[in-house]
């Protein structure tokens, strides 16, 4: 694993610097001025020891039994040319061999039989551990210090499309800019989380993204005062209006945790 003597990249250290001088709190996280996003772990992408549940699935439980290697899921909001902020939280089972929060195109593995590093592990994923580590091609870099074991902790991750950078956070403290050049990534990108602990935990929150144009911003201000999905059949505008309405809405659903074992009964 390298050391911080490893960086030789010195754009990468001024990027560093520059984003560890604009700290945040926890109530002033990126993106404050554009509008609540609204996306979910994918079911269909997914390790099979990976149990999805929660408000609109965005709880993502690993290893529910015990853990026999590395398990990823996928989110299903693609990230490219955008900016986009999310949250995790971090339950206090913090520990084990590498416990990963990051991005991938659709080719980044999500299940292996060891206990590696996931994300990074080749050219098709972005990733840190909690162990401090970002990784990509293969290649381990010292990005800060270690997470505290069995302490609950929130990571922030800022997907920065324009410019192309992914910065962290860590319990509302920016962390600097991690990666680069991800604008020149012609891929669909994705968030990504993966774990090789047993009963680990993460939970999908304070998702945030800028607005695209005026109209998004203005279907952003309608949807916040529509109590739900079937009240826009009651406004008086026409039937494309209601469906952009609905497109910038989510229906509650709720996942249900269910016993590995019995996923072959369901």
């Amino acid at each position: 694993m390298a050391s911080d003597d490893s960086f030789d990249s010195r754009d990468f250290k001024d990027k560093k610097r520059k984003t560890e001088m604009e700290s945040t709190s926890i109530h002033n996280f990126p993106l404050k001025h554009g509008c609540e996003d609204n996306w979910s772990w994918s079911n269909a992408h997914r390790s099979y020891e990976v149990n999805i549940c929660g408000t609109n699935g965005t709880v993502a439980h690993f290893h529910p039994n015990w853990s026999k290697g590395t398990a990823g899921v996928r989110g299903i909001r693609p990230l490219n040319n955008g900016r986009y902020y999310w949250e995790l939280q971090l339950s206090e089972r913090i520990f084990g061999t590498s416990m990963m929060f990051g991005i991938g195109t659709e080719k980044t593995r999500l299940h292996a039989d060891s206990f590696i590093n996931l994300l990074g592990e080749d050219t098709n994923s972005w990733g840190l551990s909690h162990k401090g580590v970002l990784w990509h091609g293969g290649v381990a870099l010292m990005y800060t210090k270690r997470f505290k074991e069995n302490t609950p902790t929130t990571i922030g991750i800022l997907f920065n499309g324009i410019e192309g950078t992914l910065t962290y956070y860590k319990d509302g403290v920016c962390l600097g800019v991690a990666f680069s050049g991800l604008d020149k990534v012609k891929e669909p990108l994705y968030p990504i989380i993966c774990s090789t602990a047993a009963k680990t935990e993460m939970t999908l929150c304070n998702m945030r993204r800028d607005f695209s144009n005026l109209q998004d911003r203005c279907r952003a201000e309608l949807v916040k005062h529509i109590n739900k999905r079937s009240d826009v059949s009651c406004l008086h505008i026409p039937r494309i209006l209601r469906t952009y309405l609905l497109e910038g809405m989510k229906e509650k659903t709720y996942w249900r945790q269910v016993d590995n074992d019995n996923t072959y009964n369901l």
